[in-house]
């Protein structure tokens, strides 16, 4: 590897080594082809459209994006801000949909709507080549496109004839057709609306974030461009409204009458019955699983989970069974359990992490005793799951429990190996063409302290025993994200920083996934104590274990909640920590997002104690150790007031700390290969300089 070619450059060309793995499978109705993205090799950005053809083995390339868009991307609005939500850093085709022939598949490139008619081969450019599309679907019969436009739901037909709105209605903060903020951040619901089987009628959102705080994002680099408005709904503040409607081809509209919710997590609408939604109370304590009227918009409510701190949202629920039964997953007896017309259908200990695909079988993820591993189950004609994925790691399906696409990631290879299973057995595998990082980590695997907790040690490559070395916490350590996976891809990072002279640690605390609700709802209100504390007891645990960890040297580093973490460290546990890099780290909770933020601390009104407890700024004026703080000035998740406040407190304080702002930088860390590179050798310079 040249020098140009660093690790730390090839990481940030590659996409973290991400690039040229095959994604977003669809698998045909008879079990014949798979549709999937791809990009040409590990260092193209722009994905093509490709089909798998399962009897021959072939692969053919349906869409050539380099051909389609031989030049730079411009996209509109929404489709940045949906990237950015989906944290989607790739380009060329990005989504697509098919119908339910999989005759025609519609997608979007920089802007533009096209459709390819997956028989023929023939792609087609519809309106005239006009910009502006997002989020293209045929409907199920293949006889039109719906998308999105202006912030409007717009429908055409597939020969490019009849191009119009839905819903014509004025107003700029109202959009027709676009999930929510909150729904595609928070609730992991990227969509706004769904066709009906018959194709003839679209159920879809209307959102209106007229009443939604307004908040500023200025390009301080650029003082002559014009600053962004967006609407946040921060903790405490008004939600943008959101309500559903039946709107027909024909322009027949029904509103659905709405319940008391204040959430809608998820919508399903198939062949065996009415559409579906999971719907959510402002405190997130109930869950309801709604059954709704397209003749009428009349609401039915079939089963509400309660529970006194929060229901978790679980993807790919509720549904129906072909022949029309519930699927759901309920965590009321402490584990996520996969429940079918009423009846849980997984084990106890099994933590279902998704539903991918309800059939006549259900296919779904989950982790057993190890979260660290993920698989993917199957439920059984006879009764009770099996386990379709055979060895260890981090499996991610899709398709269905006929034909089911497997990527499986591994601690004995970088990249992912994608099969296909009929039947649960191999079939067919599709290539994948990411680049070998040419690094090998070593993760030494702990379950430390009383709680068990999880955790990745890793040394310098050639490190002796006996050789002291500073530690280096690098965690994320916040709900709804792991670190500790059976995956080598996952310690690509963490490796290269050992190998700049660290003892790395890694741990997953309460509060992350795959180890069932209770471990989970441990945060509640208690965002900074626990998460923090498991942090200390992961140290202790692993350097009464290795006494090479020098507990005299030890620093953190983390992104996001991670940042937040890092900052708590030395603020609060300076007996522990003696350096931190936080970035993008939410200090002030009253300037994070309803749902989120709600979930675990109440309401800054109501629950004002919560909100001083795990907040950061009042404890500015504690500060004794080395704190540098990075934000990207464009970031519109955790906006850079948190940095700023906490800058500003500390300075008010007589508290020396070093800030770093990333002009042009959204929540996502930076992509360009000399900011990405220098950027992490300033954090590791600083470290080594502050940890002596």
């Amino acid at each position: 590897m040249t020098d140009r070619d660093s690790f730390l450059r090839l990481q940030a060309r590659t996409q973290r080594f991400t690039l040229g793995a095959p994604k977003n499978f669809q698998v045909a109705p008879d079990g014949s082809r798979v549709l999937f993205q791809r990009a040409e090799s590990g260092t193209d950005p722009r994905n093509s459209l490709w089909a798998l053809d399962l009897a021959t083995g072939a692969e053919k390339k349906l869409v050539d994006a380099a051909e389609l868009l031989p030049g730079e991307e411009e996209l509109p609005a929404e489709e940045r801000a949906r990237r950015e939500r989906a944290r989607e850093t790739s380009g060329g085709v990005v989504g697509y949909a098919v119908d339910d022939g999989f005759r025609v598949a519609a997608f979007s490139l920089s802007g533009r709507l096209h459709t390819v008619d997956l028989v023929t081969g023939e792609i087609a450019a519809l309106l005239d080549g006009a910009t502006g599309a997002v989020d293209p679907r045929p409907n199920p019969a293949g006889t039109h496109v719906a998308y999105v436009r202006d912030r409007r739901l717009r429908v055409v037909e597939l020969d490019g004839d009849a191009d119009r709105e839905l819903v014509t209605e004025d107003g700029e903060d109202i959009a027709w057709g676009l999930a929510e903020f909150i729904a595609a951040e928070e609730m992991s619901r990227a969509r706004g609306y769904w066709w009906a089987p018959d194709g003839q009628s679209v159920l879809v959102e209307r959102s209106d974030r007229a009443g939604v705080p307004k908040w500023t994002i200025a390009d301080p680099a650029n003082p002559a461009k014009q600053a962004n408005v967006v609407a946040y709904p921060a903790a405490g503040e008004a939600n943008v409204k959101v309500s559903l409607a039946f709107v027909g081809l024909d322009g027949k509209r029904v509103d659905v009458r709405a319940g008391d919710w204040e959430y809608v997590a998820a919508v399903h609408w198939s062949a065996g019955g009415n559409p579906l939604l999971a719907v959510q109370s402002r405190d997130q304590r109930r869950m309801d699983v709604v059954e709704v009227d397209p003749a009428d918009g009349g609401t039915k409510t079939l089963h509400t989970e309660t529970d006194p701190r929060w229901i978790e949202i679980v993807t790919g629920v509720p549904a129906w069974t072909p022949d029309g039964r519930l699927v759901r997953v309920s965590s009321a007896d402490g584990d996520y359990r996969l429940v079918i017309d009423g009846e849980p259908v997984s084990p106890p200990g099994l933590q279902v992490r998704s539903v991918l695909n309800v059939g006549a079988q259900t296919l779904f993820s989950g982790s057993e005793e190890d979260p660290s591993q993920i698989h993917v189950y199957r439920t059984e004609p006879g009764g009770g799951v099996r386990r379709v994925s055979t060895v260890d790691g981090v499996h991610i399906g899709s398709g269905s429990a006929a034909v089911t696409v497997l990527s499986s990631w591994s601690l004995a290879h970088s990249g992912p190996e994608v099969s296909v299973l009929r039947d649960g057995e191999p079939v067919a595998a599709i290539a994948s063409h990411t680049v070998d990082p040419e690094l090998v980590p070593e993760p030494v695997l702990l379950t430390l302290g009383q709680r068990g907790l999880r955790a990745a040690l890793l040394f310098p490559h050639g490190h002796r025993p006996g050789t002291k070395l500073p530690v280096l916490l690098d965690p994320y350590g916040g709900p709804h994200a792991q670190r500790v996976l059976a995956s080598r891809n996952a310690f690509l990072t963490p490796q290269w920083l050992a190998d700049q002279g660290f003892a790395v640690l890694v741990a997953d605390g309460r509060g992350t996934p795959g180890r069932g609700a209770a471990w989970e709802r441990e945060i509640s209100r208690e965002l900074a104590s626990v998460t923090l504390e498991d942090q200390v007891d992961a140290l202790h645990a692993a350097a009464e274990r290795y006494p090479d960890l020098d507990l005299g040297r030890v620093a953190i580093r983390g992104w996001s909640y991670g940042g937040y973490l890092s900052a708590l460290a030395v603020l609060r546990r300076p007996d522990v920590f003696h350096a931190a890099v936080a970035g993008a780290p939410v200090t002030d909770w009253s300037l994070y997002d309803t749902h989120y933020t709600e979930r675990y601390l109440g309401t800054p009104a109501e629950d004002p104690d919560d909100y001083r407890r795990n907040s950061l700024i009042a404890d500015a004026p504690g500060l004794e150790r080395a704190l540098l703080i990075v934000h990207g000035l464009a970031d519109d998740n955790v906006f850079v007031a948190h940095s700023l406040r906490l800058s500003g407190a500390l300075l008010g304080a007589g508290r020396p700390h070093t800030f770093l702002p990333l002009a042009g930088a959204t929540h996502m860390t930076p992509q360009a290969e000399e900011v990405a590179e220098n950027l992490m050798r300033v954090q590791i310079g600083w470290l080594k300089r502050e940890l002596g």
